[in-house]
């Protein structure tokens, strides 16, 4: 089109909307600059605009608000999109991979054995007492690769992988705060670990974290979450 206009082949170019001038804020008004530097007269129907009468500051204005609203628009139609897939249950998350499993050729998930040994013994190590630093060092020690392949492994894999509830087959979406509604769904994978296992898991990583120190590193309950009342 700008080599036409550029051969003097154009007068006037009529557009429906400036979102159909297939360009990013930049670029529109870089090329209908152009566009009234050659003496092409460039009309939008939908906003009643028209180059020959509307002053650059002004222009700017409009594309940039419509560029604006063009993407908060297409915002929520992606998050209304991801609502609708996990409602619908036909969510790609619900299958996400994770420590423990693979997919199958169909995209199911299913569960890798040697992974899924060591989330169990991760899993009974917390049951038996031990705290996540100490679950990092017997798994270094006992030469067991991290996710990503590595010989060390990093206290937050740890604390992820014992509060995902993927374990034990069900896989919620959208509890991130932000929305009202959770999807549950159970039976969504096979399990590594029961629910009983989970639930006792979660039940230890509370009490620890009513556990703080000391100055001199003598653990004690932490006020802040007693039970008991102040007096």
């Amino acid at each position: 089109m700008l080599e036409d206009c550029q051969s003097y082949n154009l007068d006037i170019i009529l557009i429906k909307s400036i979102s159909r001038f297939g360009m990013d804020t930049v670029d529109t008004l870089e090329a209908l600059n152009q566009l009234k530097t050659l003496g092409i007269r460039v009309i939008f129907e939908q906003e009643s605009l028209d180059t020959t009468d509307t002053d650059s500051d002004l222009m700017i204005s409009i594309i940039e608000s419509i560029a604006q609203a063009e993407n908060e628009s297409r915002s929520e139609n992606i998050k209304l999109g991801i609502k609708q897939r996990a409602v619908q249950g036909t969510s790609k998350l619900y299958n996400r991979k994770c420590y423990g499993y693979v997919h199958d050729k169909e995209g199911n998930l299913i569960i890798k054995d040697d992974e899924a040994k060591n989330v169990m013994t991760i899993f009974q190590m917390c049951l038996h007492g031990k705290s996540v630093i100490s679950i990092v060092a017997e798994l270094e020690r006992l030469g067991v690769k991290s996710p990503t392949g590595k010989d060390t492994w990093s206290k937050r894999t740890i604390d992820v992988m014992l509060s995902n509830e993927k374990y034990t087959g069900s896989v919620r979406l959208l509890d991130n705060g932000k929305h009202g509604v959770v999807n549950l769904c159970e039976d969504n994978n096979p399990a590594i670990i029961s629910k009983e296992t989970f639930q006792a898991v979660q039940i230890e990583k509370t009490k620890r974290s009513n556990i703080v120190k000391d100055e001199n590193g003598v653990q004690r309950k932490s006020k802040k979450y007693s039970s008991k009342r102040l007096r």
